[in-house]
């Protein structure tokens, strides 16, 4: 004999939760009086008449709760307010930590900016993963060299027989200065003379003009910082300028400087190929390899297949001359290689500048590495002061796991700290590291790339420096804190001393390494020459007008008085 169902779910909907258990009780106890005296239809009826008379607002109040309710995120501003009381609190080695980590932080910092420089290198270009340089192995007394020259007739040659391969194939000179001229003002400028798909095959950014223009065979595309030296905010467009003196030819285009991080960062000028082909003497053949050679695979060929199909691209054309005695085999460099891999040693690709990349990559984990040291001796080194405190929370209910998660949100907000003071650092120092590295190395501010690794790099050290104070803190039995009978055991000291150790091992070897190249340097830059290279001063010589008038420039040189020695100093 049971009270509707319905009114008593109705109750529990409408009446406040503090109430509507004693409600309830006293219903069914008068529902129960009423079964006995005026049965069950009537006892049911009356139930429903005291359920619907009990709403009203009065009991429909419902009353405020003050007892907390903490969740995970109340857990976790209470460690950071406490992180935060005892860096405030301890100011000297807050500071000592903070400082220890930003300067650690920083190297590692810099050094990761070169090495994604260094990886980015050629690779703002559309076409990075399909351009490549022709390369070849010559063998001479049964040893291979590897060579980026080539004979100029090489580039016809791939063109005609092996064009399904190649969507362009281009001559190109090898760079070098070249002097400049607009009337009487003359800026000697690193540049180049390329056949004209050079333009699409770097898929150039032209500011004035188009690609096309270098089509004329007297004509130049010049950057954006010459085009500024030579006119000034002027339109260079359909100008004339001169190259070394030889050369009258127009300014059909302008493109963006390209940039820092690329193969092709001193090519301030383009020139057509056909200009510097007709200064080149008739009698150059196969055997003549004084050129480059730049390809751009067509779209459904791989860097493999077309390397064997070229490979005696070259012996094929000198087999019956005295050339074929060195076996050429050519091949493809891929862009992606230029930078990073472009050693070789007996035929076989053994590296380059990634090898300097791996180890200052190893450096900066080092260094960071030594940070994390630094901070997990100075935390433990305060273990008994932190020891009450592991203690009483382990004692209202803390387990051990949240006693590590207290330590690692520790860390994290130090490490986020010294993260800010070591972009500061790093933002000071980068001038003169690029001036050091010869780099242009800015921080991607805008890239979210950046920011995200920059979160992952807090997290991985804090996981670090954090790891063995969290595991070490958490592991005191809080018995023995709360009666004052817990001391830092004998073999407790024996890991810290370990890490102090490797720190040291690490600095003294990062030291001498230092000291060694260091002397390796001052080796290179002082060692004896023969001759004394005090005031000596070479100069070379880039028109033709100089050397026929060679005699009286050096009277006159002479006769200035600026010279020590005459004229047997005076080289033509």
């Amino acid at each position: 004999m049971n009270p509707p169902h319905l009114a008593t779910r109705l109750l529990h909907w409408f009446c406040a939760p503090h109430r509507v258990d004693e409600l309830e009780g006293d219903l069914d106890e008068l529902f129960q009086q009423r079964v006995e005296q005026v049965g069950l239809r009537k006892a049911r009826w009356r139930y429903v008449q005291d359920v619907l008379s009990l709403m009203r607002p009065s009991l429909m109040k419902r009353a405020t709760v003050n007892y907390p309710r903490p969740t995970t995120t109340t857990m976790l501003r209470n460690y950071v307010k406490v992180a935060f009381r005892n860096l405030t609190k301890h100011k000297g080695y807050s500071a000592i930590n903070i400082a220890g980590l930003a300067t650690g932080m920083a190297v590692a910092i810099l050094i990761a900016l070169w090495v994604a420089n260094e990886f980015a290198y050629n690779q703002n270009y559309p076409n990075y993963d399909r351009i490549a340089k022709v390369m070849q192995n010559q063998t001479f007394d049964d040893k291979i060299d590897t060579w980026s020259s080539q004979a100029m007739q090489l580039a016809p040659e791939l063109r005609t027989s092996y064009g399904s391969h190649f969507k362009y194939v281009v001559t190109a000179d090898f760079p070098g200065d070249h002097l400049l001229s607009l009337g009487n003002q003359k800026i000697t400028k690193s540049g180049n003379f390329i056949e004209p798909d050079i333009t699409e095959m770097l898929t150039l950014t032209m500011l004035k003009g188009t690609r096309a223009g270098l089509r004329d065979p007297y004509s130049i595309l010049l950057s954006e910082s010459v085009a500024k030296s030579l006119f000034g905010d002027a339109d260079p467009l359909n100008k004339l300028i001169n190259i070394d003196k030889k050369w009258d030819v127009k300014v059909t285009g302008v493109y963006a400087d390209l940039p820092s991080n690329s193969s092709f960062q001193n090519l301030t000028f383009i020139a057509p190929w056909d200009l510097k082909k007709k200064d080149l003497p008739e009698w150059l053949s196969w055997g003549n390899s004084w050129f480059q050679t730049f390809v751009q695979l067509a779209d459904n060929a791989t860097m493999e297949t077309v390397s064997v199909a070229i490979k005696d691209a070259k012996l094929n054309k000198v087999k019956h001359e005295s050339d074929a005695r060195f076996k050429p085999e050519l091949f493809l460099l891929p862009m992606a290689s230029w930078h990073l891999y472009s050693e070789f040693k007996n035929g076989i690709n053994t590296g380059g500048q990634i090898q300097y990349v791996r180890l200052f990559s190893i450096i900066g984990l080092f260094v960071l590495l030594l940070a994390c040291i630094n901070f997990m001796n100075l935390s433990t080194a305060r273990s008994e002061k932190r020891a009450k405190e592991v203690g009483v929370r382990k004692a209202i209910g803390s387990v051990r796991r949240q006693v590590m998660l207290q330590f690692f949100s520790e860390s994290f907000l130090i490490v986020s700290i010294a993260f800010i003071f070591a972009i500061l650092l790093v933002v000071l120092i980068l001038p003169a590291f690029n001036a050091i590295a010869d780099r242009q190395i800015d921080i991607p501010w805008n890239n979210p790339l950046f920011w995200i690794l920059a979160l992952g790099f807090n997290l991985f050290t804090s996981l670090i420096a954090g790891s063995y104070p969290a595991v070490y803190l958490s592991s005191f039995q809080p018995i023995k804190v709360l009666k004052g009978t817990f001391r830092v055991g004998r073999f407790a000291a024996l890991p810290r001393k370990v890490l102090v150790v490797v720190q040291f091992t690490v600095s003294i070897t990062l030291i001498i390494g230092t000291l060694i190249v260091f002397q390796q340097i001052e080796f290179a830059k002082n060692r004896p020459v023969g001759y004394s290279r005090s005031s000596l001063v070479s100069i070379p010589i880039k028109t033709n007008a100089l050397i026929t008038h060679f005699a009286t420039f050096r009277d006159e040189l002479i006769n200035t008085g600026s010279l020590r020695k005459w004229p047997q100093r005076i080289r033509r």
